[in-house]
């Protein structure tokens, strides 16, 4: 028999494993895209806090994260004439003039861009823009909250390059009947985190690597789909709370232990692994919730359902298309005798490699 295809394997999963592992180093395991905008506005005040990650502002500004976090100069002087033209309120169509504005590090490596306005009196509506978005990173999404001097959400909307302004209604009468729940927009992250969350992915492509049957894949994807549903509503309503750190370096371990246990158990034998898949699960879904705690989502209590629902939604949409497309591919290519001893091996060195690579990012790196 020829050694043709044997070879031509050989060659192309040599190719594809060493172009991934050297866009390991350069792809960060979650989208960095992410920040908030909060306004709260009172009779005839207004308060505006924009939370961005410091390595987003770092790179538009032309500083390390460190320097930005130190508030070093001239790190620290850029971060404010920054914040002066981050965005912009208006009232009657005229933009308001902030009458304070502070730009500082803030916990959990943010930066935060604090303004206060005053507001004309009898002013109907106010109309927010964030001017940054078509600066930072393709698919940065920022999640954008009016609350009243009570409280009370009024307006509820996110951002993207595409569409970063909205107008908030200041009538009682008007902010009384009914609003956009946001299920779309959050739908949509949902999607968009699962598609850029090359952890997660990695993590569920070294669990389907080694499934035989579709039942294998679905028992698997089914344990991971309800654990880390359980942890991102626990954590989302702040019944759970573990350190981010020891979080994205347990996801990280997790991709590292799968993809070595890969390399001793080629034949897909579930055995306990379902256990193990439904309890690194329950981390996976502390990252998620990740997401929106970094958007202040998890601040607006009962206001965090309809979000949370669809956000969980949406990953579990975007996650079950991926493996639509992955899985019949896998099983074609478990066919082939090469595949099952040259490319799941050499797979599964790809995702140990990738989670310690990650893992020492998130520990030794930090």
């Amino acid at each position: 028999m020829s050694l043709l295809p044997h070879r031509t394997l050989t060659v192309k999963l040599a190719v594809l494993t060493t172009v991934a592992l050297l866009t390991v180093g350069t792809a960060r395991a979650h989208d960095p895209g992410l920040s908030s905008a909060d306004l709260e506005v009172r009779d005839e005040t207004a308060t505006l806090l924009i939370t961005y990650n410091e390595r987003d502002i770092a790179n538009l500004i032309g500083e390390s994260p460190e320097d930005v976090r130190a508030g070093k100069a001239p790190a620290q002087e850029k971060l404010e004439q920054l914040a002066r033209r981050a965005a912009v309120l208006r009232a009657t169509g005229e933009p308001l003039s902030p009458t304070a504005v502070v730009a500082k590090p803030e916990g959990e490596n943010n930066v935060e861009f604090r303004y206060d306005f005053a507001v004309p009196p009898g002013a109907a509506e106010v109309a927010f823009e964030s001017l940054l978005l078509t600066e930072l990173s393709f698919g940065h999404r920022q999640a954008f909250a009016a609350r009243d001097a009570a409280g009370t959400e009024i307006a509820r909307r996110v951002f993207s390059s595409r569409e970063s302004s909205t107008n908030v209604s200041l009538d009682p009468a008007a902010n009384a009947a009914p609003r956009s729940s946001g299920f779309r927009e959050f739908f949509m992250l949902g999607i968009h985190h699962i598609i850029t969350g090359y952890d997660h992915l990695l993590f569920l492509f070294g669990l389907l690597i080694v499934c035989r049957t579709a039942r294998a894949g679905v028992v698997l994807i089914t344990c991971f789909t309800v654990a880390h549903s359980l942890t991102l509503a626990l954590s989302t309503f702040g019944l759970v709370a573990l350190p981010g750190l020891f979080v994205e370096a347990t996801i990280a371990a997790s991709i590292l232990y799968v993809g070595i246990e890969n390399l001793f158990r080629k034949d897909g034998g579930l055995g306990w692994r379902w256990v193990l898949t439904f309890a690194f699960g329950l981390i996976h879904g502390l990252g998620f919730a990740g997401v929106l705690h970094e958007m202040g989502i998890a601040k607006t209590g009962s206001a965090a359902i309809v979000p949370l629902l669809a956000f969980n939604l949406g990953v579990e949409a975007g996650q079950l298309a991926i493996a639509a497309v992955v899985l019949p591919i896998l099983w074609k290519l478990r066919d082939s005798r090469a595949f099952m001893r040259i490319g799941v091996p050499a797979c599964s060195v790809l995702v140990a490699a990738a989670g310690a690579y990650w893992l020492i990012e998130r520990t030794l790196l930090a």
